[in-house]
């Protein structure tokens, strides 16, 4: 499809879903003109239109939190947008991560698994460059790639275990040991979560 298809309203906008490509979290919702959605797809990188100012904004052509657009998609009635990208920074300009930060009711004690091992996988990245004294992540690393490794078979072990009593409690709690060493494993090798994703779902498509 191209800019032909879109649905602009009488304004001439169409408004924009921004989402984050790596854990599917929704960022914040912005408005597009044609002349914003040609400089994002020119540029890749998240260009809107801002109804207030009358005028095409960047996304953090001031505050320096850019976002690299991967995709830019159109939804099945052609009057909305969504952008898939991988930000530098927070969405919102509160320092939130996403602008949808209030919640209208209850919510779910956790956010859904792909972005818990965005979130895992980054501050495991965040360890490793800091070293602080009192984490475990830094003291792994420090062991060396074969200590980390070793992990994963002691943790493969307990999973086996835990895997043979009814207890799915104490199951759930030895994988997540196995998921937390496996990633940090990948982080020393340098492949991120999205790189798993990237595989499986090719998989699954065929």
């Amino acid at each position: 499809m191209d800019l032909e298809e879109v649905r602009f309203d009488e304004r001439g906008l169409v408004p924009v879903v921004v989402q984050d490509a790596r854990t599917g979290q929704v960022l914040t919702l912005a408005y597009a003109n044609r002349e914003a959605l040609e400089a994002t797809l020119r540029t890749r990188r998240s260009t809107f239109y801002s109804r207030s100012r009358g005028a095409l904004w960047v996304k953090g052509e001031t505050s320096g939190h850019t976002q690299e657009v991967l995709e830019v998609r159109l939804d099945c009635d052609q009057d909305a947008v969504l952008y898939r990208v991988v930000p530098a920074g927070p969405a919102c300009h509160t320092g939130r991560e996403s602008c949808f930060h209030h919640s209208l009711g209850p919510a779910q004690p956790h956010p859904p698994l792909g972005e818990v091992l965005e979130r895992v996988y980054q501050t495991i990245l965040a360890r490793f460059a800091a070293l602080p004294e009192d984490s475990y992540v830094a003291r792994l690393h420090k062991a060396g790639l074969d200590r980390a490794l070793k992990k994963i078979g002691e943790e493969a072990g307990e999973v086996i275990i835990a895997a043979k009593n009814p207890d799915r409690e104490a199951l759930a709690a030895e994988a997540a040991d196995l998921v937390f060493h496996l990633l940090l494993v990948l982080a020393e090798r340098g492949v991120a979560p999205a790189d798993l994703a990237r595989v499986l779902w090719q998989r699954h498509q065929g």
